[in-house]
Parts: C-alpha cells; sequence; structure tokens
C-alpha cells in the first residue's frame, strides 16, 4: 500500500504570484506539442511548415482551456457555477473536462482548417498523435492537485489519500496519465508514421482513448454530486466516452472503405 505524497500544488511562490504545478504541467504539454509537431513536419510529405505548427498550437490551445472549463462547468458543476459564476475563471484550483475540451478544440480546428484551406480532417490526422503528450501531461498535474483519485482497492499499488480517507484507493490519474498519454501516444505516433486514409488518424484517437477512458472510469470514483448515473456502475465519464468509441470505429470504417474506392 502506498500513501499520497504531501505535494504543494504551488510550484513557485513570489509572494502576490505564485505559479501552480498544475498550470506548469499544461504548459508542459504545450511546449512538447509544438515540438513534436515541428519533428513531424519536418518529413518531406508532411506539407506543413513551422508557422502551420505554431498557429495550430496556439488555436488549440485556446480550445484546450476554453472548452475544457466550459465543459467542466456545463457536464459536471453547472449547480455550482450557478451559485458562483466566477469559478468558471479559477483555472488554478483545477476542474476541467477533456470532452469538453475536445470540443473546444475541434471549433478551433476547424477556424484553423478554414484559415489555411485544409479540411478539419486534414488537421485532425495531423494533430491528434501529439495530443496524447498533454493528456499525460495534465492527468500528472491532476495527480498533483489530488484529485480525480479512484475507488477502494485491495491491490498492492492502492495508494491511500489523507486528504480523502484511509482507504487505500485506485490512483486512477495516473491510471489515465499511462493509458491516455504514454500508451496513446505510442499507438498514434506508430500508425500515423505511415500514409494513412483521410480520417483513419482521428479515427483511431476517438476509439482508443474513448477505451481506455470507458475503462479507467469503472475504478474512478465518481463525481460526489454526481454519483452514478445509473446501474450503480455507469458514470458521466462512461457517458461522454462511449460514443467516442462508437465515432472512432465509424471514421476508421468510413476513412477504409473510402480509401477503397479511390485507390
Amino acid at each position: 500500500m502506498l500513501t499520497y505524497p504531501d505535494i504543494s500544488p504551488v510550484a513557485v511562490d513570489f509572494g502576490p504570484v505564485a505559479i501552480h504545478w498544475y498550470g506548469l504541467t499544461y504548459l508542459f504539454g504545450f511546449i512538447a506539442v509544438w515540438w513534436l509537431g515541428n519533428l513531424r513536419a519536418r518529413r518531406p510529405d508532411s506539407g506543413w511548415t513551422p508557422e502551420e505548427v505554431a498557429d495550430m498550437l496556439f488555436y488549440g490551445a485556446l480550445g484546450v482551456i476554453l472548452g475544457g472549463r466550459v465543459g467542466y462547468i456545463l457536464f459536471y458543476n453547472f449547480d455550482l457555477f450557478i451559485d458562483d459564476p466566477l469559478m468558471l475563471f479559477r483555472i488554478w484550483q483545477g476542474g476541467m473536462s477533456f470532452h469538453g475540451g475536445m470540443l473546444g478544440v475541434f471549433v478551433a480546428m476547424w477556424v484553423f482548417g478554414r484559415k489555411t484551406g485544409r479540411t478539419f480532417f486534414q488537421v485532425t490526422d495531423f494533430m491528434a498523435p501529439f495530443v496524447p503528450v498533454g493528456l499525460g501531461a495534465g492527468r500528472i498535474g491532476n495527480f498533483i492537485n489530488g484529485e480525480l483519485w479512484g475507488r477502494p482497492t485491495e491491490l498492492p499499488w492502492g495508494m491511500v489519500f489523507p486528504f480523502v480517507d484511509q482507504q487505500a484507493r485506485h490512483p486512477s490519474m495516473l491510471y489515465e496519465a499511462l493509458l491516455e498519454g504514454l500508451v496513446l501516444f505510442i499507438i498514434l505516433w506508430v500508425y500515423s508514421s505511415k500514409a494513412r486514409p483521410l480520417r483513419a488518424v482521428s479515427g483511431m484517437f476517438m476509439l482508443f482513448y474513448g477505451l481506455f477512458r470507458f475503462g479507467v472510469e469503472f475504478v474512478r470514483q465518481p463525481d460526489a454530486h454526481l454519483g452514478f448515473i445509473a446501474f450503480d456502475w455507469l458514470t458521466m465519464g462512461h457517458v461522454l466516452s462511449a460514443p467516442m468509441v462508437l465515432y472512432g470505429i465509424y471514421l476508421l470504417v468510413f476513412a477504409y472503405r473510402q480509401a477503397g474506392k479511390n485507390p
């Protein structure tokens, strides 16, 4: 059994200004996405320039932050938002929804695609392999913040979160960092290293992220104010992730059927 380390959420304190680890993990994710995007753009067949990668990152960062925060409020904390509207701006306290961030990024990539003369899926196919790095960094931020802990477990790597109770629990945020971060990155980076039909890389992202998140939801503690949506096991994360799996399968099937029609 492990014990959650006592980590201060503040990395550097300058008195009136404090830099939080949560913000630094997001900064690391954006920098890593920029570096990987430039690495992939150097390929002769990429059709991308470093300047376009930087612009894409700017649009994507806006989509992640705005969509992630708004999604967290709408999907998980709308009642609290009604009582305290300013909570929308207190991002340093944690509280970002992946599904909201994903919708925000979709809008941002559509706008960016129109600006650069690309289709939506040309943009998302290029971007998708880099996203897991940012996701993994964000989950590390969740761990440092001591949020999104798991359900009780007797497994030897169960972790006691003293600010919750004295039960050993799944460190579910670390599971997500591993699956949605490292494993998903490897899958997408290797898969996209060869030419694939339009929409296929985006479909792989949707499919595997949805599967990983859906699975982790079985050991992740549901939000206290929401609890289980139904059946004493169905969570909001399940509800939001299941359509991703189905849509990912649809995109892959459609992509390869279209490729077969246009060899």
